[in-house]
């Protein structure tokens, strides 16, 4: 029950980590774009969005269209001294202060998807106030003043009206549109009643300027529109990110909690086990070779003899586990000295020499002479040396062949290759049996199962001393492992000093 609670929080972890993540980041990107953009236009939180940044850009840049029109006016009483040009601007002033108050009123209110529609209908009908006053000046007429002196002041101003009003209303559409379709319409009166060739060139130019500046207000309208949208997803990621990031935290948290629980259950459960074991291995040891006398029953004697072979496999299992734990847990240390490859070659190969021949399986040895001494853990060597040995004579059929090579390598360092003529590892399972508890399907099969420890804990070994394993295996046609020590770890033998050299400079100092 135990295992199963376990096994399906660590389930729950791995889906709160990987799968439930990706999952809401892209139901979040995917739900902010629908929201954002649609083939219907934009919804009512993201119009009233735009709409609250459109009242804000037009108070801030209040000021801007009351120095126009007193500048125009200015101008126009110089260049006509008609007093209409006066009371134009008075009205223009007044439809444009009704305007900002109205959008003050609006900021005041506060913009929200419910009231979004009514604001908006009530600052485009104040935008076609505002547009009344420009229709006003376009119906502007000065008898004393030249023709095309007077039409040219007045495209130029209604020109650099359009062209203010384009930039302060591109986050609003249709802004544009009302506000000077009563002064197209006015210039259109203008040019028919008069008939004049500049009047009606006026007209032409300023709608064709008209129809540019709504076309270019809506490709920024748009461009801001997808500022924005990126702008709220980019939001939205960064949230999902620090969701996901706290359940990553919580999932590393409790991978801590649980590898610290394993390693305090194995450290007290290595001692509960191996003192029941000794004791095991001792009692069964001294009736399977009747120390205390001889057993009266032959068959106690064939069990005693299965008890301590049982024990002494379940005791190797236990030390694999702890060996793995430890490494794992940073807690391996190797208890470094000088030691000679080919000595720990070919004392694992006489311990393991009484195995091979129960299945008939010949060990040749293929030796570089020479071989200086290395710098390493001489019982961690030998430990990778026989689980390799193990596992070639486990794998190798009845009178098999294994061949153990020791020698240099290309850099400088030292190997170790046992090859054998076993069924060999199918390409695509190489990376299970590499793996913690991985076992192949002729593992499987095979009658000698093991934990699947032996070669992850000999690449750590390796690991640990700066090495490298390599595991080259065909179908059919047998295995190769290759343990690999670096050059580093060779030590190359130095001449002796001789006594008198090392006295000689002495006693010339003294002389």
């Amino acid at each position: 029950m135990s295992d199963d609670v376990s096994t399906s929080t660590d389930k729950n972890v791995v889906d709160l980590t990987r799968g439930h993540r990706k999952t809401a980041a892209t139901k979040a990107v995917r739900t902010t774009r629908d929201r954002l953009q649609s083939g219907q236009g934009l919804s009512p939180a993201f119009d009233a969005e735009i709409l609250s940044m459109h009242i804000a850009a037009t108070l801030q840049g209040a000021a801007v269209m009351p120095v126009i029109i007193f500048l125009v006016a200015g101008f126009g009483a110089y260049f006509t001294a008609e007093p209409a040009i006066m009371i134009w601007a008075l009205f223009a002033l007044s439809m444009h202060a009704a305007g900002v108050l109205l959008v003050r009123s609006a900021q005041r209110s506060g913009i929200t998807p419910a009231n979004q529609q009514r604001w908006r209908h009530l600052i485009l009908v104040a935008q076609i106030a505002m547009g009344s006053a420009w229709a006003l000046f376009a119906l502007q007429s000065c008898a004393t003043c030249e023709q095309t002196t007077f039409i040219s002041y007045k495209g130029s101003v209604l020109l650099l009206a359009v062209s203010i009003s384009a930039m302060g209303a591109m986050l609003l559409r249709q802004a544009v549109l009302f506000s000077f379709l009563p002064t197209v319409i006015a210039l259109i009166y203008v040019a028919i009643s008069s008939r004049h060739m500049l009047d009606v060139g006026l007209t032409a130019v300023f709608t064709t300027a008209l129809v540019f500046f709504i076309y270019i207000t809506n490709r920024l309208h748009q461009a801001n529109v997808k500022l924005l949208s990126f702008q709220t997803e980019k939001d939205d990621l960064i949230a999902e990110l620090e969701v996901a990031k706290s359940l990553s935290d919580e999932a590393r948290r409790r991978a801590e909690e649980a590898n610290m629980a394993k390693s305090r259950f194995l450290a007290s459960m290595s001692h509960e086990l191996r003192t029941p074991l000794n004791a095991i291995l001792g009692f069964s040891e001294v009736m399977a070779t009747e120390v205390l006398g001889p057993l009266n029953n032959p068959l106690y004697k064939e069990y005693s003899s299965d008890i301590h072979r049982s024990g002494k496999h379940l005791l190797d299992l236990i030390n694999e586990i702890l060996d793995l734990s430890r490494i794992e847990a940073g807690k391996y240390e190797l208890s470094e000295e000088t030691i000679s490859l080919l000595d720990v070659a070919e004392e694992s190969i006489g311990m393991i020499q009484l195995r091979a021949k129960s299945k008939n399986i010949r060990i040749d040895q293929q030796f570089e002479t020479g071989l200086p001494p290395v710098w390493a853990d001489e019982k961690a060597i030998r430990q990778v040396v026989l689980n390799l040995l193990s596992n070639a004579v486990k794998f190798t059929p009845q009178g098999g062949e294994i061949m153990v090579k020791a020698g240099w390598t290309a850099g400088g360092g030292q190997y170790i290759s046992i090859k054998d003529n076993g069924p060999g590892i199918p390409e695509n399972e190489i990376p299970i049996v590499l793996s913690a508890f991985g076992q192949g399907s002729i593992a499987i099969k095979s009658a000698e199962q093991g934990t699947g420890l032996g070669l992850p804990i000999v690449q750590a070994i390796l690991a640990k001393h700066g090495g490298e394993f390599k595991l080259k295996s065909r179908l059919r046609e047998g295995t190769e492992v290759i343990a690999i020590l670096p050059s580093s770890r060779v030590l190359e033998s130095l001449p002796a000093v001789s006594e008198t050299k090392a006295v000689e400079p002495r006693r010339r100092q003294f002389a």
